[in-house]
């Protein structure tokens, strides 16, 4: 584990680029025409990052990136 210090600015930064990745997984995540092995990496990083983001702000905040979980075709 690696300890950081922030100052306001610099955490609201890291916030701001938190969020942009996390919209910009999601958004990816949910294309159908993306293969299977790079979805895998995909969700592996959108965890890290949902991670990260949760150390920063409000639960409530958070619950705008919660990912549904995906559907399995029969």
């Amino acid at each position: 584990m690696i300890g950081i210090l922030l100052n306001n600015k610099e955490t609201v930064e890291l916030e701001y680029l938190l969020k942009r990745e996390l919209e910009e997984l999601l958004l990816d995540l949910g294309d159908h025409r993306i293969d299977g092995i790079v979805k895998k990496a995909m969700e592996e990083r959108y965890k890290i990052i949902f991670k990260m983001y949760s150390r920063f702000v409000h639960p409530k905040e958070l619950s705008k990136y919660v990912r549904n979980s995906p559907r399995k075709h029969v």
